[in-house]
């Protein structure tokens, strides 16, 4: 209803007398005011129409009729009909705030720009319900020396007593919202705290005639939303849960809760937020809450002019009455769901979901220093490492210890394996039960999908059929919705038969005794093709609470506490990689063997082999030992001197110092000694390069490495052909 201009009425048969007389008689009475000088009546007069809600608009004419009478008062004040404009963009928009008001936007551009000589109001309650927005127009008001009126008289905002007067009216229009407002809390409130007040039901809820809440009398809708519990019973994660619907061609039925379709059913693919809805709201399981959300007053409105809502916590809920309404799942159920979306939060205080990662105890390792949850870093895609960040997120000294995640989850892995064997006949004759479960459940929802889609092709063949044969104009477009429901029926019908023979209610003899004999061979299962490590994660939270491990900073060894589900713990340790001899706790009694057994005159092979043999290992633990590593063995406790197995011959370099020399990468001169382009030899046990260049060689070397910096793809023979070495 924008009007640019001057809006007249349609013309309206009443009794009484005209807009024109009833304005006329006020003026007779001495209404007009002194205060309207010529200049005022020079620029615009505006009439400013306004009501709160659509619904207003629609049903209560009386007031709408009022303020657009305002037009023939601004005439009778003494303003050309073509000067009068009428601004009535904000029809259905509450007052309480401008924000998205674009009508009262455009009366204050009017205003700043100089174009206005008078403001029309019914009331002022029209102009504003907020005093901010009603002193901001005032303030203009006085700069620009606009008046202000109603039909009790005109007002100047720069006159004192009018001024005062109109902050009254201002306040009070602002009061009486907050009075109106406060009452109608109160009927809520009242109303909530008997269970009784429901603006909206989730989906798979209708509301009956007298106000009652019952289940949808759909069986489908009652079957799928069932299904969404069902399956987050059983994968755990909202995730997993969509992705199983969609496989299995899952549709929700959503009742139109607005337009010309409410309360029509439609059915929509599943999606995250439908199902977060249905697994966070307390109403399936039988529960009324009142107070879930919260006007959020530090954030702005939206685009539509509604205030934005937060979620608060269960324990600031207004409202909370158990067994109130028909529930899909019990109360104990809905806790756990709500515990299981907790910690599937990716935080770091949070076990998560279950992913892809090589490292099996990801989300439920603890440090025993700091009792903070460990969290995972892939050095190599299967060799995973735990480590502890407090002292990166303190920025202190770092105090707790990481460990290679491969043996503490080999580990885990040999304790739950050994707990499962008792019971691996029961797990496998309730996996063959979860199955036959899991096929009912969806062979119900798509018998009821099959007879929904029966029932539409029959309603459509009795609507073509009640249609007189001679009005083709209708039984064309019956015959072709009738074309239409067949056809969908029957592709319905193939999609369960594909079901049925995918997935047959029963599974044959042969694959239950499989089931059954690999149940008595678990390693086998869990190492299976098809096993992935979010499977293998699963089974071990199913067992396993929580892992804590105290890393000895001074020792290998990893004290390792498996807290069971249920209160059992059992202690276990763990013999982890170290960088340094000092830091293996028998460390002494290596020492102690290795000097016995080099006083007997046992050669480092020898040596390594026996070390190997009667238990001890390196501190990186990736292999036994070997000859190389006994002889830095011998060097380190002195048994051997260093320089026997570093004597250089004339012309001889350490491979490091000549690529100083050469001022070349190390690597680069590495690569030339094993191509032959340099003359080099390994040390027997150390096993260090050594090159041999005299003054002819070092010149040929450095014309090599000039050419070299350039990137050259090929280097001539006589770069590349090293001198002849002396005997």
């Amino acid at each position: 209803m924008n009007s640019p201009t001057n809006t007249t009425l349609p013309q309206r048969r009443t009794c009484g007398p005209s807009a024109s007389e009833r304005v006329q008689e006020p003026l007779a009475k001495g209404m007009r005011s002194s205060k309207i000088q010529d200049r005022h009546r020079e620029r615009l007069a505006i009439v400013y129409v306004r009501q709160s809600t659509p619904q207003q608009v629609q049903e209560r004419t009386e007031s709408r009729i009022r303020q657009y009478d305002l037009a023939a008062h601004a005439v009778a004040l003494g303003w050309a009909a073509d000067r009068v404009v009428v601004i009535d963009e904000d029809q259905g928009s509450s007052g309480q705030s401008a924000d998205h008001r674009a009508g009262f936007k455009r009366l204050l551009a009017e205003v700043t720009m100089d174009h206005v000589g008078l403001v029309l109001g019914l009331e002022m309650s029209r102009l504003a319900r907020s005093s901010k927005d009603w002193h901001h127009l005032l303030e203009l008001c006085a700069v620009f020396g606009t008046l202000l009126g109603d039909q009790d008289g005109v007002y100047s905002p720069t006159d004192t007593n009018d001024r005062l007067l109109l902050g009254l009216k201002g306040t009070m229009s602002e009061f009486e919202a907050v009075t109106m407002r406060n009452r109608l809390d109160r009927g809520k409130w009242n109303k909530a705290q008997r269970g009784e007040l429901f603006i909206a039901v989730p989906h798979g809820y209708v509301r009956a005639a007298d106000g009652r809440v019952m289940l949808d009398p759909d069986e489908q809708v009652q079957t799928a939303v069932r299904l969404i519990f069902y399956t987050f019973a059983e994968k755990g994660s909202v995730y997993g849960t969509l992705h199983t619907l969609v496989r299995n061609g899952v549709t929700l039925g959503i009742r139109a809760s607005h337009g010309t379709r409410l309360g029509e059913l439609q059915w929509r693919r599943p999606n995250l937020s439908t199902l977060f809805r249905v697994l966070h709201h307390p109403m399936y399981a039988g529960a009324y809450v009142y107070g879930r959300q919260t006007v959020d007053r530090k954030r702005p409105r939206d685009a539509n002019g509604r205030s934005v809502s937060r979620r608060v916590p269960r324990s600031e809920w207004a409202v909370l009455i158990r067994e109130q309404v028909p529930a899909y799942i019990t109360w104990e159920q809905y806790e756990a769901n709500q515990n299981r979306l907790l910690q599937n939060q990716c935080r770091a205080d949070k076990t998560g979901v279950a992913r892809s990662g090589s490292a099996l105890l990801s989300g439920i390792l603890v440090c025993g220093t700091c009792g903070r949850r460990m969290q995972t870093h892939y050095r190599h895609t299967h060799r995973p490492f735990y480590f502890c960040v407090r002292h990166l997120e303190q920025a202190r000294e770092q105090v707790c210890r990481g460990v290679a995640g491969v043996p503490l989850d080999e580990l885990v892995v040999r304790q739950v394996m050994t707990a499962l064997e008792p019971a691996a006949i029961e797990l496998s004759l309730r996996v063959i039960e979860d199955g036959r479960r899991e096929r009912e459940q969806l062979d119900t929802h798509w018998r009821k999908r099959v007879e929904r889609a029966r029932y539409d092709a029959g309603r459509a063949e009795r609507q073509y059929a009640a249609v007189e044969p001679e009005n083709r104009l209708v039984a064309r477009t019956l015959e072709q919705r009738w074309e239409e429901a067949l056809k969908a029926t029957r592709q319905v019908e193939e999609e369960y038969d594909r079901f049925v023979r995918q997935t047959p209610p029963e599974l044959p003899a042969n694959e239950r005794e499989r089931i059954v004999a690999l149940s008595t061979d678990i390693p086998a299962l869990w190492n299976a093709v098809g096993a992935t490590n979010a499977d293998r994660k699963e089974i071990i939270r199913g067992l396993v609470e929580r892992v804590v491990i105290q890393v000895h900073a001074d020792s290998e060894a990893v004290d390792a506490t498996i807290h069971w589900q249920g209160g059992f713990t059992s202690q276990h340790e763990i013999l982890r990689p170290v960088a340094t001899y000092k830091q293996l706790r028998d460390n002494d009694r290596l020492r102690a063997r290795v000097v016995e057994l080099q006083g007997k005159g046992t050669t480092a092979a020898e040596i390594a082999r026996t070390l190997t043999r009667e238990g001890f290992t390196p501190p990186r633990r990736c292999n036994p030992f070997s000859k190389e590593q006994v002889w830095q063995l011998l060097v380190r406790f002195g048994l051997t001197r260093k320089r026997d197995v570093e004597t250089l011959n004339q012309d001889e370099w350490w491979l490091s110092k000549l690529a100083s020399e050469l001022k070349v990468p190390l690597l680069r001169l590495r690569d030339w000694v094993r191509k032959g382009w340099v003359h080099g030899r390994q040390t027997p046990h150390q096993k260090l390069w050594i090159a041999w260049a005299d003054a002819d060689e070092l010149d040929r070397l450095r014309r090599l490495a000039a050419v070299s910096v350039h990137g050259a793809s090929s280097y001539p023979p006589e770069l590349t052909t090293p001198n002849r070495k002396p005997r």
